[in-house]
């Protein structure tokens, strides 16, 4: 555990050395030899301070994290979006027990029960506004404003009589 630990912080010191933008960003630090769920996980900057502690989160998705990355909480499993100081920004999406993937350059995200999407940056594009939101395709995503999620075993399904289609700047598409 020392020996990963030392060289985590000699790796960010020699990255820092070469970067021009000190501060800008964080590194993903672990215990253990492998990087995988359930191990401890944290981040450091680049100067080698502790930002996001070991053991905060259950698992780490981003290894760097210079705009936003993606963690998850142990006690729920919720996934959040952090920036580059540490800060949990909103929900994402939980797709297949993982992160929703990105799909025409944004994912889904929650914020107060409702469904928006991000960008791979981060920075909210749609507002979380819809009750239920597919993700893109082909540049067009299906949402309803009311739905029904239905429990399917381990699965849900979401039934609406009222689907529409929005545009990658959030606007209804034309018929």
């Amino acid at each position: 555990m020392m020996k990963k630990l030392t060289f985590g912080i000699f790796i960010t010191f020699l990255v820092s050395t070469c970067s021009s933008k000190k501060d800008s960003y964080l590194i993903k630090f672990y215990e253990g030899k492998f990087d995988e769920i359930g191990v401890p996980c944290g981040y450091l900057n680049s100067k080698g301070d502790t930002i996001v502690p070991i053991g905060k989160y259950y698992h780490c998705y981003t290894d760097t994290i210079r705009d936003f990355g993606m963690v998850m909480e142990k006690k729920t499993g919720t996934i959040f979006g952090i920036d580059h100081k540490g800060t949990e920004l909103y929900e994402v999406f939980k797709y297949d027990n993982g992160p929703d993937f990105m799909e025409n350059g944004l994912f889904r995200i929650i914020k107060n029960g409702k469904i928006g999407y991000a960008n791979s940056k981060g920075k909210i594009i749609i507002e979380p506004r819809f009750e239920c939101a597919y993700s893109f395709k082909d540049g067009f995503a299906k949402v309803s404003d009311n739905c029904e999620t239905i429990k399917d075993g381990v699965h849900s399904i979401w039934k609406s009589e009222n689907w529409y289609q929005i545009t990658r700047n959030g606007k209804r598409a034309e018929k």
